[in-house]
Order: C-alpha cells, then structure tokens, then sequence
C-alpha cells in the first residue's frame, strides 16, 4: 500500500513494530475541520502546538487532547521561559521539517539534534488509542498509546507529562 504523507514516518513505525490504522480524508489543517472524519473512530485526538522562547532559544511541542483549551500562562510559569509565542514557519521547518498545519509528533524524526522539548498533557496517559497525522494533513493514523510512547522513547527528545489545560 502507498501512504500519504512523509516515507520516514511510516519507516519507523515499520522499524519499531508499531501497527496502525490508516485514514485518508481532505487537508484539514485545523482541529474543528478535522473533527468531522473522526466521528466514527475511537481514539484520543490531539491538538500540536509549537512554540519558542522569548530568546528564540527553546522549542517546544505541547500536545493535548482536541478539545481542551491551552492554560499558556501555567505553562509560561512552569517553564521560567518568559512569554511562549508560536514558532515561525522557518523554525517549524528547522526543528520539525513541517509546515504550519502539519504539526504532529512524528516531525520529530527530523530532530536529531533532539532540541524540542515535548510536553504532553498528563490525561493522555489514560489514552487506549491514540491519534495524529503522519507530517500530512491529509491522513490520521491512530495507534495503541503504549506503542506510541515506544515511539517517543525511541526519538531521543526529552518528554514530560503535565497538566496543561483549563476547562472551557
């Protein structure tokens, strides 16, 4: 079968005998667009954001569960960083190899210089199944969770589990 998305992605899935289920639909660059093709599928899916320091020294990848909203100025003060903003469509393409929209995860297999924190919201260690596109907007994959974090143990970048969202 040929995949959509970047060969790499599903290289080391392969490598790591990590299975998942495989889902086309349109681009869908933001969470509310995508939520549509996920109704029938059970599954975690979650929102990547990517931000820097105020020096454009620190990256960082926060994932969470779709539908929360982030608490940005708990995480302002855990980090002692000063103000977060987004990353540039250039540091994104640096430190991730993406573009804005494709933020997931799996850009992480580009780091190799492992400088991307990850910040993970503590609930999805209850996750069963968990779900992101593969550097492709157009494709979901969804895993086992546990095969998931074999993945992030197997990139190398630091990673760490806190609460990270508010209530809406």
């Amino acid at each position: 079968m040929t995949y959509l998305g970047q060969p790499e992605v599903y290289k080391v899935l392969e490598e790591l005998s990590i299975p998942f289920d495989y889902y086309e639909h349109p681009p869908t660059p933001t969470i509310e667009e995508a939520a549509s093709y996920w109704k029938d599928k059970t599954a975690t899916y979650c929102k990547n954001l990517f931000f820097r320091n105020h020096k454009g020294n620190r990256h960082y990848l926060v994932i969470l569960e779709c539908r929360c909203t982030l608490n940005i100025h708990e995480l302002e003060k855990k980090l002692k960083q000063g103000k977060l903003s987004f990353s540039s469509e250039q540091r994104m393409l640096k430190y991730l190899g993406l573009s804005p929209g494709s933020v997931s995860p799996f850009g992480l297999i580009h780091d190799r210089e492992h400088h991307v924190h990850v910040f993970f919201d503590c609930h999805l260690q209850q996750a069963q199944k968990i779900s992101f596109h593969p550097n492709d907007n157009r494709v979901s994959l969804v895993l086992p969770a546990s095969d998931f974090w074999r993945y992030m143990d197997w990139t190398g970048n630091r990673y760490e589990f806190v609460s990270l969202y508010r209530d809406e």
